[in-house]
């Protein structure tokens, strides 16, 4: 007969703890699936939208206007899935022949501290790397800089603002 069950998060895993009659526990480890695809925009429209309107829009305070620029249908989207849930995403888009900008880099404050702002930027350079460009821009908000420093991203420019946020501009040459 089960007394008791509950959830506990340890380490970014999640248990499954069930007592026995409180004499026994047994655990069993959930684990988390995450999952980054490219993904057609008009398909998952709604999916991308709200993680970035809760983020960007909700969380950061940028006004719609400057948030969805009307580049969307331009650019190339990756979507994260942590268990089958939208829990982050990223675009890529052409600057010219030989660059290109990664852009709108977003996870869900529950999703966070797991990785995966880092897979979804790592899978965009995968993907970027099999075609011809020589180099990847990216405006990095100034508070998460060393995580683009981690991926080879070099700071080229000075602080300035985007939508009322500090923001620097980096490159990675490919």
């Amino acid at each position: 007969m089960v007394n008791q069950t509950f959830y506990s998060q340890d380490f970014g895993y999640k248990y499954l703890v069930i007592q026995l009659r409180q004499l026994e526990v047994y655990q069993f480890k959930i684990m988390k699936i995450l999952q980054i695809e490219v993904v057609d925009y008009q398909n998952k429209f709604s999916e991308i939208n709200k993680i970035r309107t809760k983020v960007f829009q909700q969380e950061q305070g940028v006004k719609e206007e400057l948030e969805f620029d009307g580049l969307d249908e331009k650019a190339q989207h990756l979507l994260a899935y942590l268990n089958q849930q939208p829990v982050g995403t990223t675009r890529i888009r052409n600057i010219d022949e030989q660059t290109v900008k990664i852009e709108r880099l977003a996870v869900l404050p529950e999703a966070r501290g797991q990785g995966i702002g880092k897979k979804l930027m790592e899978k965009a350079l995968k993907i970027i790397s099999n075609d011809h460009y020589q180099a990847v821009i990216i405006h990095a908000q100034e508070y998460i800089k060393d995580l683009y420093l981690q991926l080879g991203f070099e700071q080229v420019s000075k602080t300035f603002q985007e939508a009322g946020i500090a923001h620097i501009k980096m490159s990675k040459k490919l």
